[in-house]
């Protein structure tokens, strides 16, 4: 029995060429979207208030400013970040691959422990069933006979859901709209680590990479198509944007009124404030639909990261990334620790990974035009992605120094 790789067609229709594209986007979205995503955002919104709308928009133009470089980069050149890292310096594209896996195992037991708390709210199953349950979804996905096709329709189906479902309880929340606004750009509190926490969040470790490595995978490489790459990749982050600041409102609405939430799991207690029973088990397919497209993007955006270095990989990657899932799911079920705290852990271990990809990726267009085709990279995007790495290693340091405070 040969095992069934990811699509990869060699020159796509237009339909298809769509398809991946919106497939690509919506990778990137949903996996930054994550149970961690929604624990960091509902944590930090009961702690600032109307002002971690500030720390909304600064990480919203960062990770625009990171993905802008990185897809373009990886999409011009056809190579994936790895297979870059090693041409511009021997051994860079191992060390960004082995902290990518890592990274990415950290974030996927987290996911399968979301998944668990999605099934437990919305159905009352034991979060080891919900876990097991859910780890076998998304092996049967990579099982399936066009594994490429099912993972792209179903992050896209799935990322829609959760936003319609949360801009219904942003709704019924009712929400100080007008100081969140204000806010936005006034703050009343800054909060450097919460902005590092969202940015390694969104744009951190493997999730850098998922939409880009995708879009390689669908043959759409090539500077003739940078527009779509360029739209693609704001369009990914604008759709997660678009998620938290949902989120943030539904979360704002229930605080702002003097709620106090639920240390045990503050988003289910939110939503539960907002819309009552209901609420609980809205909470549950938002979660369960955030942490299984969690699931699915980092188990694969992770394998992608080994492909390039043996063909045996390449030959049994849908096997690899089932075996990748696997494992997620053992170590959940053996450590059994508390979903919130490991999510925000990894979260910010993504955030301190950040700058050595994208500064490798980064130099690949500065210095080694060759390896883009002799495509000749603009120089506001250099700008941009410069500015964006200086933050980046700049957050990262000031998240190393208070590293103990986030893990309290």
């Amino acid at each position: 029995m040969t095992d069934r790789t990811l699509d990869k067609p060699p020159a796509p229709s237009a339909p298809s060429r769509r398809g991946a594209l919106l497939g690509a986007m919506f990778l990137m979205a949903t996996s930054a979207i994550g149970p961690g995503f929604i624990t960091q955002t509902t944590v930090f919104t009961a702690k600032l208030g109307a002002a971690f709308a500030f720390a909304i928009l600064v990480s919203v133009l960062v990770d625009i400013a990171i993905q802008l470089n990185v897809w373009r980069i990886v999409g011009v050149s056809g190579m994936r970040a790895q297979e870059l890292g090693n041409r511009v310096l021997p051994g860079a594209g191992y060390a960004l691959a082995a902290l990518d896996v890592f990274g990415g195992l950290v974030f996927n037991i987290g996911n399968i422990a979301g998944t668990a708390l999605g099934l437990n709210a919305l159905l009352g199953l034991d979060v080891k069933i919900g876990g097991g349950i859910s780890a076998l979804v998304a092996i049967a996905i990579f099982l399936s006979r066009r594994a490429g096709v099912a993972m792209d329709r179903i992050v896209v189906l799935l990322g829609a859901v959760m936003i319609l479902l949360t801009l219904y309880v942003a709704f019924v929340s009712d929400p100080p709209l007008g100081d969140a606004l204000r806010q936005s750009v006034a703050p009343e509190t800054v909060d450097f680590l919460v902005i590092t926490t969202l940015i390694g969040g969104t744009v951190g470790g493997y999730i850098t990479y998922a939409g880009a490595h995708r879009m390689i995978e669908s043959g759409l490489t090539g500077p003739e198509h940078v527009r779509q790459i360029n739209r693609s990749a704001v369009t990914g982050i604008l759709v997660t944007a678009v998620m938290r600041v949902l989120l943030f409102l539904a979360v704002l609405g229930v605080v702002a009124g003097g709620v106090t939430l639920a240390k045990d799991n503050p988003p289910s207690s939110a939503f539960e404030h907002a819309a009552g029973e209901a609420g609980v088990r809205l909470f549950g397919l938002i979660m369960w639909s955030a942490a299984i497209t969690s699931v699915i993007g980092a188990s694969y955006t992770s394998v992608s990261f080994l492909v390039s270095f043996s063909s045996f990989v390449e030959k049994y990657r849908n096997r690899l990334v089932v075996a990748f899932i696997l494992v997620s799911a053992v170590i959940y079920l053996i450590i059994g620790t508390t979903p919130a705290k490991l999510l925000v852990l990894a979260g910010a271990l993504n955030g301190m990974i950040l700058p050595f990809g994208l500064g490798v990726l980064m130099w690949a267009a500065a210095r080694r035009r060759d390896l883009l085709g002799g495509y000749r990279y603009p120089a506001w995007m250099l700008v941009l992605g410069g500015v964006a790495w200086v933050m980046s290693l700049y957050l990262s340091w000031d998240l190393l120094t208070e590293l103990d405070q986030l893990w309290r």
